[in-house]
């Protein structure tokens, strides 16, 4: 019996498969640190989870409508408003089951097997198959440490080709942490005024863990605004990766036609999380903050011992909770065990066989001598994990 070449064709999420093996190797009673989930390590703030709790007793169990209660999408569009400048109705607000089926949706929603996605590498892991599954052509531009992984307006230039007809643009960025500046966009914004057949983008899901560098939203630039799609959640900022919450503010159109999509699908979000994310955009942002500030003194520590491995290049993010570190050294290096290091991917099937660290390899995210380290842990375990990292590292001869 024959089943479908496209999905057959599709990768795992890497993130998640390699989750999964430490799961498994736990389970098995092996000494395993996974710096290798995107989820803060701690819970939901209880003003939300209460609001949520509220909402089950007053009834609020039944199908929502498709793109979300009104009450949510109202408080996502003062919220935009609000905290980043933009000017969206709530018509054209979309909230789904979490901010990767946002982005899903828009890939389904714009682009055709003719058309090309613009990604920039790094790229978040699932980017490139959302491409695939929409049978479009994902066009890669890779982008350096050197340049703390941004693209650069020359860069983005050429990587744009006559059937670029959405890109991905991310900050903070999953997987390296790194953020675009105001003046920054506004170079790369020139590029995109040349290409009016392209929609952008814009995945803000890390806006609210940002260590000093002012988050600034793509739509504020009125020359592209009504090309530009806000992508946004709940899962980084307020720890509500469980709830599955996210949603897009886009031109009305293309709100219309991921509605669409999503009526196909899945229909509503979780109508009593729904409520629980109109308090969390509506109420004290303090439990945020002090996430952020616990992150930030987290990233600190981690670049502090990072940067003491030799040989090990390591930038400093100002955003997210990644670092992307570049093995380049170490590859081509041989193990204890006489095996040669011949890429990255052999380079973390060393790290977790050998020393019991388990990172992310590069090759999910667009790169090929990069790992991600998530520092989404205590302290104590990622004073193990980086221990132990040093450690495998300096054996490799």
């Amino acid at each position: 019996m024959g089943f479908s070449e496209l999905i057959s064709s599709l990768a795992p999420s890497a993130t998640l498969a390699i989750s999964q093996k430490v799961r498994d190797l736990k389970a098995q009673g092996r000494d395993v640190i996974g710096l290798t989930l995107g989820e803060p390590d701690m819970d939901t703030p209880m003003h939300i989870r209460d609001a949520a709790k509220k909402a089950l007793d007053d009834g609020y169990t039944h199908y929502p409508p498709v793109p979300g209660y009104p009450a949510l999408r109202e408080a996502i569009a003062a919220k935009l408003k609000r905290d980043n400048k933009l000017n969206y109705s709530p018509d054209q607000v979309v909230v789904s089951t979490g901010a990767k089926q946002s982005l899903y949706n828009v890939a389904q929603a714009i682009l055709n097997p003719s058309d090309g996605a613009l990604l920039i590498a790094p790229y978040w892991v699932s980017y490139e198959a959302m491409v695939h599954l929409a049978r479009a052509q994902a066009q890669i531009v890779v982008t350096g440490i050197e340049n703390n992984y941004k693209v650069t307006p020359d860069q983005l230039d050429e990587a744009m080709q006559e059937n670029t007809r959405l890109v991905f643009l991310t900050t903070p960025s999953n997987p390296t942490g790194s953020m675009y500046s105001k003046e920054e966009l506004g170079e790369l914004v020139k590029v995109f005024e040349k290409y009016p057949y392209a929609y952008i983008i814009s995945d803000e899901i890390y806006e609210h863990i940002t260590f000093g560098l002012e988050h600034v939203s793509l739509g504020t630039f009125e020359s592209i605004a009504e090309r530009v799609i806000t992508v946004n959640g709940f899962s980084k900022g307020f720890a509500m990766t469980g709830w599955r919450l996210g949603y897009i503010a886009a031109p009305k159109e293309v709100a219309k036609l991921c509605n669409k999509v999503q009526g196909q699908i899945t229909s509503g979000a979780n109508a009593f999380a729904q409520m629980g994310a109109v308090a969390a955009l509506g109420e004290n942002l303090e439990p945020t903050y002090q996430m952020r500030d616990e992150f930030l003194s987290r990233r600190n520590m981690v670049h502090e011992k990072l940067s003491a491995i030799d040989g090990l290049r390591v930038n400093m993010p100002d955003g997210a909770f990644y670092f992307y570190p570049d093995f380049a050294d170490f590859l081509g290096r041989v193990s204890p065990n006489g095996d040669r290091i011949n890429n990255i991917n052999d380079l973390c099937l060393y790290l977790i066989d050998e020393v019991g660290l388990a990172l992310v390899p590069g090759t999910a995210f667009g790169t090929q001598t990069h790992a991600r380290i998530s520092y989404a842990y205590s302290v104590e375990e990622l004073n193990k994990a980086v221990s132990r990292l040093s450690n495998g590292l300096s054996l490799l001869k």
